[in-house]
């Protein structure tokens, strides 16, 4: 059976949609269809460069020797971009934020894991970076997303205080390139608590119908989905796109 991992909040905000059965298929074909190779290699080297004083041209080339082209050059396509954002900051401290899980419904549990907090002056900043090329969070997917997190930091003293930014590496439309836009969560109008727990009962369905799927076993609709809801949603996007 194909490995379903639990999807972080940043991801269930990206795959949630009015239909479980279009949540299950995005799950399953992730599942399926693994991506082979990540991010991680830029949150080092946000940490080089802002913590460590490290040039910037060592940093480019510790991503230079990655082998495999394309991911050497989507890394280097957001390098100088994380270069620029950050130029300027020279932070007071700098420290990681261990794993916490937001109960989504059912016993799922969604991970949460910001990638760094660093403090100026006084005020705690709370990156998080948003690395997909292309359909970043939008709308009230953006909406939910910032919602969680919102009451995933109020309930850490140490942390809600801190200015909550989204940093979006996405291409602003077709064949264009990579740029940065800082938004401001602050911005986002947050979710009633009514549109946030149908939003999660909606996705948690979709997981356990996606669950069921890989395990062979027969996934029931909802009584009130149509037939032809079963059809390819163009505006899904997939889990790591």
């Amino acid at each position: 059976m194909a490995d379903l991992r639990v999807p972080s909040v940043q991801h269930l905000a990206r795959n949630w949609n009015q239909q479980p059965t279009a949540i299950a298929r995005a799950l399953v074909q992730l599942a399926r269809n693994p991506p082979h190779f990540n991010y991680n290699p830029l949150y080092a080297a946000v940490q080089d460069m802002l913590v460590l004083g490290v040039p910037y041209d060592e940093v480019e080339k510790g991503i230079r020797r990655i082998k495999r082209e394309n991911v050497r050059q989507n890394l280097l396509s957001v390098l100088p971009l994380i270069r620029n954002h950050f130029s300027d900051v020279s932070p007071d401290f700098y420290q990681t934020v261990g794993k916490r899980y937001y109960p989504v419904g059912r016993g799922l549990m969604v991970p949460f894991e910001p990638p760094l907090i660093y403090g100026v002056g006084g005020q705690l900043y709370f990156p998080w970076f948003s690395f997909w090329r292309t359909n970043p969070l939008a709308k009230e997917r953006l909406a939910l997303f910032v919602t969680l997190v919102d009451e995933i930091l109020m309930q850490d003293p140490d942390l809600e205080t801190a200015r909550f930014e989204i940093l979006d590496f996405s291409c602003p439309g077709p064949k264009q390139e990579r740029t940065l836009r800082v938004v401001d969560a602050r911005d986002i109008i947050r979710l009633d608590d009514r549109r946030k727990v149908e939003m999660l009962e909606c996705f948690a369905e979709g997981y356990f119908q996606a669950v069921a799927e890989l395990r062979g076993a027969p996934a029931s609709p909802r009584p009130e989905e149509r037939p032809d809801s079963r059809s390819p949603d163009p505006d899904q996007p997939g889990l790591f796109d």
